[in-house]
């Protein structure tokens, strides 16, 4: 029975956190966020967006920046919590 599972599960499992960490690196890219955090800024310098616009914006961006964070520091630390 142990030789099945490592012969069918094992590979399957790799694949599919293969394919989460990919999946996560794609929806949480902290690089994208903080190009877009300057591109508000620049726009906002360059006076296309008010200051309301800019500020409404940076603040999500912000806290879309933190989530991304906790996300990369939860799963690059090979623990993941699984909530019921």
């Amino acid at each position: 029975m142990f030789v099945l599972d490592d012969l069918l599960f094992r590979p399957f499992i790799g694949i599919v956190d293969a394919l989460h960490s990919i999946a996560l690196d794609e929806l949480y890219d902290l690089n994208e966020l903080e190009d877009q955090l300057k591109e508000n800024q620049l726009l906002y310098e360059l006076g296309e967006r008010s200051e309301s616009e800019y500020r409404e914006r940076k603040e999500e961006l912000e806290a879309e920046i933190e989530i991304a964070r906790e996300v990369h520091e939860r799963f690059s630390s090979g623990r993941v919590e699984v909530k019921r």
